[in-house]
């Protein structure tokens, strides 16, 4: 790798900033160093579809816009003021080839991102809407007090005030 040329740069977001855009070929890999954001779909009506959330310690993107040098399925904002470690397609290939275990850190980390992915698939079919708010704010308690409960709802696949319902009925459990 060329000596003058780094592999990463630091980025400061402002919220509400959309740095990856839906239909644009994503050409970096973000890695959140603090910050909260969400990647989503916009479809051809204008509604949004929140497909993932991202805080610090987290990657943030479109993994198959960014493999594939494709245009993307899904958007990314900021929704605070975010601090992003960004590697651009290139350079992570070039470190890819220089530094072998960053290559394999890398590959269980898409591992891990397609079981993610297969999971939530599965549950989104076989669980009710009650099951999977359940099991989210189980997993991810600190997303409750930094996305709003729209988003949530979104990510969901639920309208927010059949949310706001869920939300009293296990509050009364």
């Amino acid at each position: 790798m060329s000596t003058n040329e780094a592999a990463l740069f630091i980025k400061h977001i402002r919220a509400r900033v959309d740095f990856c855009k839906q239909n644009e070929t994503h050409q970096r890999s973000n890695y959140i160093l603090s910050g909260a954001l969400k990647t989503f779909h916009t479809d051809k009506d204008g509604i949004e579809h929140v497909v993932a959330f991202g805080i610090e310690d987290w990657w943030a993107g479109d993994v198959a816009s960014f493999i594939s040098q494709r245009p993307a399925d899904f958007a990314v904002q900021c929704l605070e003021e975010s601090i992003i470690i960004t590697f651009s397609y290139e350079k992570m290939h070039q470190l890819f080839e220089d530094v072998p275990p960053f290559e394999r850190f890398y590959r269980l980390l898409i591992q891990k991102a397609y079981v993610h992915a297969q999971k939530r698939v599965i549950s989104n079919f076989s669980l009710s809407a009650k099951e999977r708010y359940k099991i989210f704010i189980e997993k991810y308690p600190q997303l409750l007090q930094r996305y709003p409960q729209y988003l949530i709802a979104s990510y969901l696949g639920i309208t927010k005030e059949f949310l706001s319902k869920l939300r009293k009925e296990i509050a009364q459990e």
